[in-house]
């Protein structure tokens, strides 16, 4: 994801500290969990797992569908746990991540899914995600050197190379958008770079974020936490979030790693509050997602006695943390015999323990050193109080670093308050009276929204929207439905069309689309002709098709009185002003009648339904010369 140099360790106080290595993408799943990231990988090497006995009550419908306030990543190199937990909560999730993609020049994005997995074609993962539901959103990573990417978005032709790279990335798979992961510029570039590095940023996300626009796709940016500059706190500046904030579609807030190099909490609920309050103040708080940790961090506090050579550069003061998965936790507590404490106001768990390490030293001698250990992480009570304060301040929902890390308890407290906070279901019904006119016909459109409980939903902002066959969808009427729920729309009937009525989705209540309405609409077809004929002289004739469909073939047929039914005459087909043209004798004295016919073809398929459409007769007197 990155090469990783500084980052703002807040528990000491703040200020930059060094990172012992250095972390790239490159590397395996098992050289993992021996590196430093702003997001913990997952260990290849497990302990047995047990299930944390966590109670929660709730007076909620446990069949009310939830509010979809889960989301994450899926990695990679964790394939096997992110996209079965990712695709077996459903009822939860709307959005994923796919943390595949790095970028390694303005005309290049390298595919890490394909190296990792390589018996599993990527189509593969689509298909199951898409039949789920989701909505697949790539993200992409800095895999750039030292201030390279800053170098890059100075340039305005690379830059604009680099937009159309990624809008090919998006185009190949036919994602949903793309999500900006470009930590670099926090944790690798230096924070004296910041200055220079913001404008480009915003004007890099301007121009992606008009790119995308123009498809229809989603523009969701990845950054550490930001505070309030009246704050006077420390955050990652450097992203802008004001500026960034009229072209992005989503705002995923790493709300996670406030300690790294000295024991402490992953990402205490104050300090991701006070991060929140500045988000919701500039971006808008339905485009925000709170970071949430699936990992904890386990640090040596105190040595005792000579550690055996194996351990001896990890099992010392100072060393980086380990990391374990929290579905991991409950086993890791209770192997140890720790003394674990749920922390309210970090919204975290704290335990500590010895663990006595046996071996030899370097030069073979019997030894043994006791350390002692404390570790934090998120369990189900950390998660419930993160969803609430997606209640608090109405976000788009929680973001997990990563998807599947997690116990089955903490998503079923996540689920418990995503039905609480569950928005109701409206149902939205759109009738015609009539199915069928005639061109120039009036039709009453009725549009009823309702609750689960058939309670009629009043003040509800709704459209009703048309379209012809093999066309778009367009607006035509826009309204508040009255105290019984109802709009009523008259509109005129040209050529078929479609109908559907929409309500506008708010934090109360899920959007509403009703079934499609169709109404079939046969044109007018008339005969322009002389009531009065001259036998033997020959006279124009005029067919006129209302609407115009340019190149229909119409018929013009006379009544055959020995036959007692019409015979086709001649053909003639519509021109650009909808008109055909024929010309005429009539043999012999006395009345006839005559008629048109719109032939059924492939062209005129739409309008006729497969048959032919008839004008009214016309009669005619036909006198001697």
């Amino acid at each position: 994801m990155r090469t990783q140099a500084t980052r703002l360790d807040h528990c000491s106080g703040g200020f930059p500290v060094k990172s012992s290595k250095i972390f790239t993408l490159v590397l395996f799943a098992l050289m993992l969990s021996l590196l430093p990231s702003a997001r913990a990988q997952e260990s290849v090497t497990t302990t047995t797992q047990t299930t944390t006995q966590t109670t929660t009550q709730t007076l909620t419908d446990p069949n009310k569908p939830p509010r979809r306030i889960w989301s994450g990543w899926i990695p990679y190199y964790s394939m096997r746990t992110s996209l079965p937990a990712a695709v077996n909560n459903q009822d939860l999730i709307r959005e994923v991540m796919l943390f595949w993609y790095t970028i390694k020049s303005p005309t290049r994005i390298l595919d890490l899914y394909k190296g990792a997995n390589p018996s599993v074609p990527i189509d593969t993962p689509l298909a199951q995600l898409r039949s789920a539901g989701y909505l697949l959103i790539p993200t992409l990573t800095d895999g750039t050197e030292k201030l390279e990417l800053q170098k890059i978005l100075a340039k305005p032709k690379e830059r604009t190379q680099l937009v159309a790279t990624i809008m090919e990335l998006v185009r190949s798979k036919n994602f949903d958008g793309i999500d900006l992961d470009l930590e670099g510029f926090a944790f690798v570039d230096g924070t004296a770079s910041w200055a220079k590095t913001a404008p480009l940023w915003v004007e890099f996300v301007k121009e992606l974020s008009v790119a995308l626009k123009a498809e229809g796709k989603i523009l969701s940016v990845t950054t550490p936490v930001a505070f309030d500059p009246a704050s006077g706190k420390r955050g990652y500046w450097v992203y802008d979030w004001a500026g960034i904030a009229p072209y992005i579609d989503r705002l995923r807030i790493m709300t996670y790693d406030y300690a790294t190099s000295r024991p402490g909490p992953i990402g205490p609920l104050f300090w991701a509050e006070d991060a929140l309050k500045y988000a919701v103040k500039v971006i808008p708080s339905s485009q925000v997602f709170l970071g949430v940790a699936g990992y904890g961090r386990d640090w040596v506090t105190k040595v005792e006695g000579t550690c055996p050579k194996d351990v001896a550069g990890i099992v010392k003061v100072g060393a980086k943390a380990s990391t374990f998965v929290m579905r991991d936790a409950a086993n890791l507590i209770a192997k140890n015999g720790a003394s674990a404490e749920y922390r309210v106001r970090e919204g975290e768990v704290n335990f500590t323990y010895q663990r006595t390490y046996t071996g030899v030293t370097a030069k073979g001698t019997p030894t043994t050193c006791t350390a002692s250990r404390t570790a934090w992480y998120q369990d189900a009570r950390g998660y419930t109080a993160r969803a609430n304060l997606v209640s608090k301040y109405r976000l788009g929902g929680l973001v997990a670093w990563t998807i599947g890390m997690e116990e089955v308890n903490a998503i079923s407290a996540v689920r418990s308050v995503a039905r609480d906070i569950a928005p109701d279901v409206v149902r939205a019904d759109l009738r015609s009276d009539l199915s069928q006119v005639r061109y120039g016909d009036v039709v009453t459109l009725n549009a009823a929204f309702t609750l689960a409980d058939k309670a009629p939903v009043a003040n509800l902002p709704m459209t009703i929207e048309m379209k012809r066959e093999g066309g778009a969808w367009r607006k035509i009427h826009s309204a508040i439905s009255d105290a019984s729920g109802v709009v009523e729309v008259r509109t005129v009937i040209g050529r078929g069309v479609t109908f559907r009525a929409l309500s506008e989705g708010s934090w109360e209540r899920l959007a509403s689309s009703s079934s499609e309405v169709k109404v079939a609409s046969r044109p007018l077809l008339t005969l322009n002709a002389p009531t009065l004929m001259r036998v033997g002289k020959s006279e124009t004739l005029t067919a006129t098709l209302t609407p115009t469909i340019e190149g229909a073939t119409i018929a013009l047929e006379r009544f055959d009185r020995g036959k007692s039914t019409f015979a086709l005459i001649s053909k003639a087909k519509v021109d650009a002003d909808g008109q055909a043209r024929f010309t005429h004798i009539e043999k012999s004295a006395g009345f006839t009648s005559l008629r048109l016919r719109l032939i059924s073809n492939q062209l005129t398929a739409s309008e006729l339904g497969g048959e032919d459409l008839v004008s009214s007769p016309l009669w005619v007197t036909l006198l001697q010369r």
